[in-house]
């Protein structure tokens, strides 16, 4: 019997995926001393997920900078302080021969961190939130280079594969996103504007990191006057042509109102799409729980990874579990044989 795709493996510059299924990146709220630093929970977290086989294994989003944090209680890489913790967990992660991968994110309007909170525009996330700061020029070149820094510590703490956070609402979807970013100057207006500022963080994250390259996007706002597909299509060019080698493809978070239904593989279609009217791979997310739900997104190329996340923390084994309901014999670790 042919080998499942979800078991096939894949290569992104040189770094080769043992299979399709990816730990997505979600935050885990577990950082003790509001310092960003990893604590014993990370490393048990994230190598249990890599012993369990899956293909890559991707840090939760790991703040550029203090005030970018969603939470105090969130990995930072703002600091060389935090590259010892970080390099623990990577290698953990790839010491069961699955590649280590980090998102490199800022909250923007949505940081509930105890610092100034900065977005492009001085719109509030709600009626509860306080109003950011809108961003001067300066602060956004002392961004750019915050990412780049950020990259730079990643490549360090010897991750194979950085993703870039462009959605969820936070501060790269901040730019991209009409109904949250009103400047007037060259990063808002038209959508080229909008995109400048993921166009110069990929330009400076290049300049230190020449391995694969993701950006997690939100293909769908929820909102009238937000971005459609044909945006996203153009985005996901642009991104192809500065040597993205993935778009991720997740949905909302820009507003507070998301879908009106959520279903097992609601977002699966932007994916789909993007991959198909931008040439580019994608990744699918959403509420994918099962093996035979994961092969189908791929055999029909719908996408070319699978993105998993709630069913991975309900089951650090998933991918035992879809291979079994594959048929499909995957290679236990050797002290888990008997078992598996």
């Amino acid at each position: 019997m042919a080998t499942p795709k979800l078991f096939q493996p894949i290569t992104y510059k040189d770094c080769t995926l043992k299979n399709r299924i990816v730990v997505s990146p979600m935050c885990m709220y577990a950082v003790e001393e509001k310092d960003g630093k990893a604590t014993p929970f990370h490393i048990t977290h994230y190598e249990s997920r890599a012993i369990g086989q899956a293909g890559l294994v991707f840090v939760e989003s790991t703040a550029v900078t203090p005030e970018g944090r969603i939470s105090d209680q969130d990995l930072g890489i703002w600091s060389v302080e935090q590259i010892e913790g970080l390099r623990t967990i990577s290698s953990r992660i790839q010491a069961h021969g699955a590649k280590s991968g980090i998102q490199l994110g800022h909250a923007g309007r949505k940081s509930k961190a105890e610092n100034p909170i900065v977005a492009p525009s001085n719109l509030p996330w709600d009626e509860e939130s306080a109003a950011p700061e809108a961003l001067t020029k300066d602060q956004i070149n002392d961004l750019v280079d915050a990412y780049r820094q950020a990259a730079s510590r990643a490549k360090e703490a010897g991750f194979d594969v950085i993703e870039i956070h462009a959605a969820h609402g936070y501060l790269i979807n901040q730019f991209l996103s009409p109904l949250t970013n009103k400047r007037i100057d060259n990063y808002g207006g038209a959508r080229e504007n909008r995109y400048r500022f993921l166009r110069d963080v990929l330009d400076a994250v290049k300049q230190v990191w020449d391995g694969p390259l993701f950006v997690r996007i939100s293909a769908e706002e929820y909102a009238e006057g937000g971005n459609n597909i044909n945006d996203f299509i153009y985005y996901s060019i642009e991104m192809k042509r500065q040597g993205v080698n993935l778009i991720d493809c997740s949905t909302g978070g820009i507003v507070p109102q998301g879908p009106s239904a959520v279903y097992p593989g609601y977002q699966v279609v932007h994916a789909e799409r993007i991959r198909k009217h931008a040439l580019v791979d994608t990744a699918a997310v959403g509420l994918i729980t099962n093996g035979q739900m994961a092969e189908e997104i791929l055999q029909n190329e719908r996408a070319d990874l699978v993105f998993v996340a709630r069913a991975m923390l309900r089951n650090p084994y998933w991918p035992l579990e879809a291979a079994e309901q594959l048929n499909y014999r995957l290679e236990a670790p050797v002290p888990y044989k008997r078992g598996w």
